[in-house]
């Protein structure tokens, strides 16, 4: 399973942007997808994770500047971040939790992660 995502980049304090990553490869259906990020010297944290059926999970420091949106036909997931701020600089990696049959059959849960892309909020 690959995770492509594009659309980050450099962007004034108060501004736009919008991630976007497409899931590809070989799985059965996906259970999750959505966003996580890595500031440099912090740990990964969670930015939003949308839930087959609905529940979105979301990093407290969104406070409704985000949207996150599944296109479960295509497999993507995209992240439209507003009002963005110097602190949303980071690295933000798409993820990914899929449903695969191994040999056996038996199917398991598999968690899959993107390259990054960079954020930077600045002015």
């Amino acid at each position: 399973v690959q995770l492509q995502a594009c659309g980050g980049g450099l962007v004034q304090p108060g501004g736009s942007l919008t991630l976007s990553c497409v899931a590809s490869g070989s799985f059965l259906s996906v259970n999750a997808m959505g966003w996580y990020r890595q500031a440099p010297g912090k740990q990964r944290e969670l930015v939003a994770l949308a839930h087959n059926g609905g529940t979105i999970n979301w990093g407290d420091f969104v406070k409704g500047r985000f949207t996150i949106s599944r296109d479960n036909a295509k497999n993507t997931v995209d992240l439209r971040m507003n009002n963005l701020k110097p602190e949303d600089t980071a690295v933000y990696y798409c993820n990914a939790d899929v449903r695969r049959s191994i040999p056996g059959p038996i199917e398991v849960n598999v968690e899959f992660w993107g390259p990054g892309t960079q954020v930077t909020v600045s002015s």
